[in-house]
């Protein structure tokens, strides 16, 4: 329902607005859950290395984001969202060359299962 919420956010109102709307919703619920939980004491204790990867995460999903909001300003949220999904066989890609994990048959099968079906919904 995310992608279909947001191709209806996004019709009357500048994209990158939307993200930033959207964006402090997540906000409020995520820092809220760490509140409502007891975690924020944690903060201080997060290795630098680590704090550093958190903050790349974050740059990568907000311009993800906005990218994203502005594909479905854009065009159909039916192509959009498999194009966006598709992401996952970078992600198996990835995991394999800088996380080391293994490559198997059925990483490889789902992979090419994932292109092929993003690529017959866009073509």
């Amino acid at each position: 329902m995310t992608t279909i919420f947001a191709k209806i956010g996004v019709e009357n109102v500048n994209s990158n607005l939307a993200t930033a709307i959207r964006t402090v919703v997540i906000l409020v619920v995520a820092w809220g859950i760490v509140f409502f939980q007891g975690n924020v004491v944690s903060l201080l204790a997060i290795p630098q290395k680590t704090m550093i990867f958190l903050l790349l995460s974050g740059v990568s999903t907000g311009l993800s984001w906005i990218f994203y909001f502005q594909a479905l300003q854009a065009g159909k949220a039916s192509l959009v969202a498999p194009i966006d999904k598709s992401s996952l066989v970078l992600v198996l890609l990835f995991s394999v060359i800088f996380l080391g994990e293994p490559l198997n048959w059925k990483i490889i099968l789902g992979s090419s299962l994932v292109t092929m079906g993003t690529l017959v919904l866009i073509l």
